[in-house]
């Protein structure tokens, strides 16, 4: 059996998006600079994170007191971020960002009690035969895991034009890494988990909002039936074929977000 391909437990979700996209990014080592609303993401996480892992150790937060962690990660990015790559600014993206960040402190928060936060998981292995491994690793990258009287469930916070719609967070697409997640916390803490997952939804466009949404059942799509395929079975076709299909009805067929975009003989450039 030869070496294990190596996958982030927060980028498998976007393989089944497009795989040839994905194949492009954490195989071939294909990148490009983060969009503002990228980095916003990022920082909106990483200063909800803060005060989650505060309230986790018994500690009392203000959204104050994280809002410095938001605004470091947008002045002083780890990764090369075009700011030119949309309209966003950086003075909005602070803006939008602190008002997002003080509504999760306030409004959704408090609802929870976390167990676990962006958690380290212990490195998961798929044998796809034919002597080719995936290794999923990493950590439940945005992700918590709460407990209730009922049992333990994922929350998973996704920020973007449109993760909030018509009031309720936008549930769609997100099931694959859901299910992954909740694999993964089973696998590395021997915890069930029980309750349907909850997305946590942060709009950055228009009029700054937050909204629950929920997803039941998300791991089925995954490990599949004695009757019926589960995604997983589809990636370790991919991973053992060395083909990855590409997918140019994908919102993500763009230059913006995909570094594979110009090179691509798939990509539908037409307006």
């Amino acid at each position: 059996m030869g070496d294990a391909f190596r996958v982030r437990a927060s980028s498998w979700a976007s393989l089944f998006d497009c795989a040839h996209r994905w194949e492009g990014t954490h195989i071939l080592g294909m990148h490009m600079p983060s969009s503002p609303r990228a980095q916003l993401g990022t920082a909106i996480h990483a200063a909800t994170a803060a005060f989650d892992q505060a309230a986790l150790a018994g500690q009392t937060l203000r959204p104050v007191d994280v809002s410095p962690v938001l605004v470091d990660e947008l002045r002083n990015p780890e990764r090369d971020v075009d700011w030119h790559a949309d309209e966003l600014t950086r003075r909005d993206a602070e803006r939008i960002g602190l008002q997002l960040v003080t509504r999760y402190c306030l409004e959704i928060a408090p609802r929870y009690q976390y167990v676990a936060v962006e958690l380290e998981v212990r490195p998961w292995q798929i044998d796809c035969g034919g002597g080719t491994v995936i290794e999923i690793r990493g950590t439940l990258d945005r992700s918590r895991a709460r407990q209730d009287a009922a049992g333990v469930g994922i929350c998973d916070l996704k920020s973007g034009v449109n993760a909030v719609i018509d009031g309720r967070a936008k549930t769609k697409g997100h099931a694959p890494q859901i299910g992954t997640y909740e694999l993964l916390y089973e696998a590395t803490t021997g915890t069930p988990v029980t309750e349907p997952a909850d997305i946590i939804g942060l709009k950055t466009s228009g009029v700054p909002a937050v909204a629950v949404g929920q997803i039941h059942n998300a791991r089925e799509q995954l490990i599949g039936t004695d009757d019926e395929p589960g995604l997983m079975d589809y990636a370790a076709d991919m991973f053992r074929s060395g083909l990855f299909p590409p997918n140019p009805t994908s919102h993500l067929c763009n230059p913006r977000y995909c570094a594979r975009w110009r090179v691509c003989k798939f990509k539908d450039d037409q307006p």
